[in-house]
């Protein structure tokens, strides 16, 4: 007797070789790494932003740059320091003696995909103001509503070791971050290549290696063909018992949100549709839960004190845990 042949709901054909195409053109230039170019594309796609920590020199920004190149669409830096007003990312009401009125001059932050360079070394003022920006994809400025282009995607990134002269991000603000990525060191054979690869490039400049490959229009037209993806009842419940149980863990002083939840339905359906499925299946939550989960959870002071990390707490979580199949 033949098998039955399974047909998929929605052709993912499409969406995967973009995402191949993304990771190709990337990978001209960036060598290892390849979690967090997974997980940056998988924000692209889910329609939520990022927060990029490692040490100076491990690729940060320039891989936030080359996936901002890939994408034919607006994009702008910002480079966060002590003395940035919230005007200097937003903009500023500009007089115009001819009509004699004021003329509102838009701020970077007016583009589609927004690089802030050291997020944690603004005031919390300056911080605050993507708050709105982040959520609700708009501004408000001297009582008037302004919305951000579309797609919008915030790249932050931040070094955690230099600590003199930075501002802690607020929770509130850390939340709205659809995953918080670590970045480690290449591993010895990784930092060869690399060495190789520069000295092959020479005095070429890098960003000129990589070519677009979506736009705009192209990416909303992705994003809307995730959102249609099949989640099963039993991965649902999963995904909920998941992030109750960091509410309820002796590590944890405070727990995940209920938006945590959300992130990682839509992180695990971005996921499915970059592997070719139309459904999304437990190793899908599983590959996105510790970077949406990690910045969400406040571990409490004993266990801070002992050196525990917050991916050591979600990977005994996950694995006391009984994982649907």
């Amino acid at each position: 007797m033949e098998e039955p042949i399974f047909q998929q709901r929605t052709d993912m054909t499409a969406l995967n070789q973009a995402v191949n195409s993304i990771s190709t053109e990337i990978r001209k230039v960036i060598i290892g790494q390849d979690e967090m170019v997974r997980l940056i594309i998988t924000a692209l796609l889910a329609d939520g932003h990022v927060l990029i920590e490692g040490v100076p020199g491990v690729a940060k920004t320039l891989t936030a740059k080359l996936i901002a190149k890939t994408v034919d669409a607006g994009f702008s830096r910002v480079q966060f320091t002590p003395d940035l007003m919230p005007s200097d990312v937003l903009g500023t009401p500009v007089f115009n003696p001819k009509e004699a009125s004021f003329d509102f001059k838009k701020g970077p932050v007016f583009s589609n995909i927004i690089l802030v360079d050291e997020i944690n070394r603004a005031p919390a003022k300056t911080q605050s103001a993507l708050l709105e920006i982040m959520e609700e994809r708009q501004a408000t400025i001297d009582g008037r509503t302004y919305a951000m282009a579309s797609p919008f995607m915030v790249l932050a990134t931040q070094n955690p070791v230099e600590q003199e002269g930075t501002y802690r991000l607020p929770e509130a603000q850390l939340d709205r971050f659809l995953f918080k990525i670590m970045v480690p060191y290449p591993s010895e054979a990784e930092e060869v290549s690399i060495l190789q690869l520069f000295h092959q490039i020479g005095n070429s400049p890098v960003m000129d290696m990589i070519h677009p490959v979506l736009t705009g229009p192209q990416i909303i037209e992705l994003r809307n063909q995730i959102r249609t993806l099949l989640i099963e009842e039993k991965l649902i419940q999963f995904i909920a018992r998941l992030v109750n149980q960091t509410r309820n863990h002796k590590s944890i002083y405070l727990g995940a949100s209920p938006r945590a939840s959300i992130s990682i339905m839509n992180a695990a359906k971005a996921t499915a549709a970059m592997m070719g499925r139309d459904f999304v299946t437990p190793d899908d939550i599983l590959a996105v839960a510790p970077a949406v989960l990690r910045h969400r959870i406040i571990l409490t002071p004993d266990k801070e004190m002992e050196g525990i990390t917050e991916d050591e707490v979600i990977k005994q979580i996950i694995q006391a845990m009984d994982v649907p199949r």
